[in-house]
Order: C-alpha cells, then structure tokens, then sequence
C-alpha cells in the first residue's frame, strides 16, 4: 500500500530487450517501433502490466518515450526527467533526447533518411498524437502503420490485469447522484447533435458513476472504459469480477455491465454521430467507430470539465481533508526541526515519518504519489524518487525538498515544502525567496474571467526571471477529490489554453533546481473562486484563487529584504491562519511548536 525502496530501474536489461524488439517488428517488416509512457487510457500512472516503457529501457520517470529503429533509438524525456534519464538507462544504446524541443518527427527524418515504415500500437496513442507526427513527416517518405504491440510480444513475463474491487463513492461528498451526472452529460451530446460518446479516461468514468477502485497505484480509480448514450444510458467494459452486488445496486439498470473484450465489438456496432476526444481516446477507437459507418465528431470528453468543476459538497469534503493532511504536516514539521539538525536523519526516514504521521490521521487511504525527498543535490530532481542505493544523509547547510500527498475518502492533498538543514547559506535563500515571491504572486492573484494557466504562468516566473533563473514544468496542475492527484484539463502552464472556472482545484508550485547542488519549490493548492468586490472597480467579473493548503513555510529560508509590503503582509496573514485551523488539532509539543514557526515574519 505505501512507499517501497528498492531500485526499479534495470539499466543492464535495456540491450537485450531492445534488440529483441528489433528483430521482432524487422521480421514483420517494419523499420522503427514506438514505444510511448502511456497506456490505453493515457494515464500518468499505470499497471505494472502497462509500464512497457519502464519494461524496455528502465527509465522510470511519468512522461516520456521511445522510438527504436533498426539501428538507431531514442527516449525522449522532458525538462523534469532528464538528469534521471541519464542514470536509469545504458546510454550507449538508449541515447535521451531533449523534448519537446526536439519532436519525433523531427528525430525520425535524420534517423530514416531515406524513409521507412514506423509501426505503432493504435491503442497506446491518441489521434492529436499521431496526426502530429505525420504532419511532422510530410514529403519524408517515412509512413506510419498501425502494428501489434511488439513490446508485448517480447515481454515473457508480463503481469495480469489489476482485480482490484470497485467500491461506491458517496454521493453526500461527490454533490450529485451518478444519475444526476449521466443526466447532464447525455443532454449535453444531445445538444451537441451527438448519439453517443466514447470514454477512455478512468477518472472520468469513475467521477461520471460516482465510483472508485484501486487498479492504478497512488490513485482510487478502477479501470474501465464506457460508452454514454444521449439517452443518459451507460455501457461500462470492466471486469464483472471487480463488481459487488452492493455495486451493482448502485449503478442500476441504466449502466450495462460488459467485460473489456466486448469493448472494440461494442465499438464497431455504433451508429450515428459518436463523440470521440481526440486529444485521449486512442487511435483504434476512432479507426474502428469509422470503420463501421458511424460518423465520428470529434469533441472534447463529456466528463473531463463537470469533473473539473467541483460542486460545493466536494469542496466543502477536500477542505477538510486538507485541514487534516495540514496537521500532519505540522506534526511532520516539528519533528523535522527537532531532529534534522542532529545529522543522523536520511531521506528514507524522512519519507517513512511523514507517511507514518499521515497513517496517524486514521483516514489515509493511500499516499497520492511516491513521496519526492531529495536533498542537496537530489533535490535538484523535481521527480526524483529515494531508492536505498541513492538514500543520502541530510547535511547541515543542505536543503531538502519534500514534495508529498495523501488520499483520503473526502479529498486528494499534494504538498512541496523546502526545508533547511539548520543555517543554509546566501544564495539558496535568495533563491528560495524568489520562489517564494513567485508562489505568493499566485496566491494573491486576480484576473478577468475568461483567462487560461497559459496567461497566468509567468506571473510565478517573474521574480526568477528578473535573475535570470527558470524551472522546466508548468506551474500547476489540476487535482482531483479522491481521484488523480495529476486532473485536466486546467493546468498553470505556458501550455494551457483551458479558460479557468469556479470550482478548479491546482497546485501553486514554482521552483528552482541547480544541477548538482540544489532544489526549491514551494506548493499550495488553491481553488477558483469569484474575487471579492473591491470599491472603485470595474464592473467586470473577476476570479480570484483560496488556498486550501495550510503548513508553514520555513521562514528560516527567507530573506525577508527582497519580500515586499505586500508580500510580506500576505505571508503573516497566511502563517496566522494556519495557526489557527491546525492548533486546535495538532498535539501541545507541535502547538507550542506551531506559535514559533507561525509567527511574524
């Protein structure tokens, strides 16, 4: 259930497992094979039996993939991957590639000059994927091919599907009957003009049923895919096995229970006009709705933006379950100040601590992702993820990046604290407090309705600019309530064009990582909320954020000369609200403790 240590990556099994996946797809005539991070459901997360990139080439990382020619391969990593690319795969066979700066299509015209057939799983990718990839590859000569999985057909020892059970999710936390929620999304494809909908995403099917599962590790979702008629009918494709008779009775008659197999049969006896999002439902289904005479229409997923707006009951659920995650954090926190500066402390028992006062709140389900604690130069890998051959001690002077989560029954928590080893010195602090100015500039922030994280961005950014420093991921991400930590389709990024809306759940996370010597990032979540009248203003509708996170900020990291007024005033205001939501609910040692770290800045 909780976090393990052991090393998962097997760089020494790469050469082999590669070769043999290239004698595979050359003997059925094919020139490269990719190979994609992703499963059926274009999950984050995925099955032990779908980790097929981590399988080939022993990279571990959660975005990322492979393209193997005959003579030549490539994993491609982005900015967050690519130090651990480096020391997870045998790079004289395997050679990381810089991406999105460098695309596949790009990469595939110098590795096959002359052209070639690239074969490709039609489950594992979406349509947007491998449409810009053959735009990308016009007049190359290089073609892509629907294929067999040829990972899957070297892979001896595969694992069996997840059994995991399906339990119901109440629907006093989720705000609305699953019924309520077919409803809505069946008049939505009938104004759409629209019989049916294909649904791919797990988190959406289990949001759309008001269920959850334990298929996928760190996230409650049960896998499955579905098919939503106009007429609010669902026909679900899961194991029947995964179904209790209390399950059944919740679903009802209107949701026909069919196990995954039927799924491309059921497919291919649609009729009419069938949405199908483009951007996450893979490339088979539409080959195969098209295939039968149906006429496909492309369109964003039913569910995806209702389950982004969360409704007052989930809000008022994941609100709680933030107070508590913060309680623990502050009990974790003090026992951190009390027991870092010793020097006998290692990121391991960092991780097990903070998991061990998590499991203390009695309502822990699972923890939302593999704890991240790096320190020193750990930290300076925003994924990094402590093995007990990387484990360091944490050094006076270091400092530590703790990035960590819970899954509870009311609501999903992410949380980044940096923290010092006693004194850090000069110039992390200034670091930090750029980082900090940047989360601070998020939180107080207030825009015109209409916005996306695409015109919100840079304003974390900022401060690091004005130094001439970066990070390389976005500055938020979606979460939901006890479902995927990682939500879309909001996001914070430079990316995002997703206008935000009440409701909208994101982390507020800026960093800062020096190769080799350091990490910082700092994160809240914060939820989208009306902004409050201010007199004299226009009158335009505003939004504005509400944090939900409640931990202190090491103030020790701080130097408070380069905060404004304002910032400043928004950090004690901030301090003091956490100490009164967590002192009512922390022991007296973490109370008194929680007066210190709380105080003025």
């Amino acid at each position: 259930m909780f976090q393990t240590f052991e090393t998962s990556a097997r760089p020494e099994q790469g050469p082999p497992r590669i070769a043999a996946l290239r004698a595979a797809f050359a003997e059925a005539g094919y020139d490269a094979f990719i190979v994609p991070r992703a499963d059926a459901h274009q999950g984050e997360y995925v099955t032990e039996r779908d980790a097929r990139l981590a399988w080939l080439t022993g990279f571990t990382g959660s975005a990322g993939f492979a393209i193997v020619t005959r003579d030549r391969a490539a994993l491609f990593v982005d900015g967050r991957y690519r130090v651990q690319a480096r020391a997870q795969v045998d790079t004289s066979v395997l050679v990381p590639v810089n991406w999105p700066e460098t695309k596949p299509g790009d990469w595939l015209r110098q590795a096959l000059p002359g052209g070639g057939r690239v074969a490709y799983d039609p489950w594992l990718h979406t349509r947007d994927e491998i449409d810009a990839i053959e735009r990308s590859l016009e007049g190359s000569g290089i073609t892509l091919h629907h294929s067999e999985n040829f990972v899957d057909a070297i892979w001896q020892d595969r694992p069996p599907p997840p059994q995991a059970a399906v339990t119901v999710f109440p629907e006093a936390i989720a705000g609305a009957s699953a019924a309520e929620k077919r409803a809505a999304a069946a008049a939505a494809l009938s104004e759409a003009g629209h019989d049916a909908a294909v649904l791919t995403l797990p988190d959406g099917i289990n949001w759309l049923l008001n269920i959850r599962g334990a298929d996928i590790p760190r996230n409650p979702v049960a896998q499955a895919d579905a098919i939503l008629h106009r007429d609010g009918r669902v026909t679900l494709f899961i194991d029947p096995a995964k179904l209790s008779r209390e399950v059944r009775a919740h679903l009802g008659e209107a949701v026909t229970v069919r196990p995954p197999e039927d799924f491309a049969p059921a497919l291919a006896d649609l009729a009419g006009t069938v949405r199908i999002d483009r951007a996450s439902a893979p490339v088979a289904v539409s080959s195969i709705v098209s295939a039968s005479g149906a006429t496909v229409a492309w369109g964003r997923d039913p569910t995806v933006l209702p389950k982004a707006r969360k409704t007052a009951a989930e809000l008022a659920a994941t609100t709680e379950a933030h107070l508590r995650d913060g309680a623990a954090m502050a009990e974790f926190l003090a026992w951190f100040d009390a027991e870092a500066p010793g020097g006998r402390l290692t990121e391991i028992d960092v991780v097990t601590r903070l998991e061990a006062f998590r499991r203390a709140t009695g309502a822990l389900r699972e923890i939302s992702f593999e704890t991240i604690c790096g320190t020193g130069p750990n930290g300076a890998l925003p994924h990094y993820r402590v093995t007990t051959q990387s484990n360091r001690r944490l050094e006076p002077g270091q400092l530590v990046v703790i990035d960590s989560g819970g899954q509870y029954p009311d609501g999903t928590t992410d949380i980044t604290r940096t923290l010092a080893v006693g004194a850090a010195g000069e110039e992390e602090r200034r670091c930090f407090t750029r980082v900090l100015r940047g989360m601070i500039a998020i939180s107080r922030l207030r825009w015109p309705k209409g916005l996306a994280g695409m015109h919100l961005d840079a304003i974390a950014r900022y401060p690091l600019w004005l130094a001439g420093q970066d990070y390389d991921h976005g500055t938020g991400h979606g979460v939901g309530v006890y479902l995927s930590v990682h939500e879309g389709p909001q996001r914070l990024s430079r990316i995002s064009d997703v206008p935000l809306e009440p409701g909208m759940i994101l982390s507020n996370e800026p960093g800062y990582y020096r190769e080799g010597a350091f990490g910082i990032r700092i994160e809240n979540l914060v939820v989208v909320e009306p902004a409050p009248p201010l007199p004299g203003a226009d009158e335009r509708e505003m939004l504005a954020f509400r944090t939900l996170t409640f931990a202190p900020i090491d103030r020790g990291l701080i130097v408070p000369g380069m905060l404004s007024a304002e910032e400043r005033a928004w950090l004690d205001a901030y301090h003091a609200e956490v100490r009164a939501k967590l002192s009512p609910r922390v022991s007296e040692p973490t109370r008194a403790w929680l007066e210190r770290a709380t105080a003025p800045l």
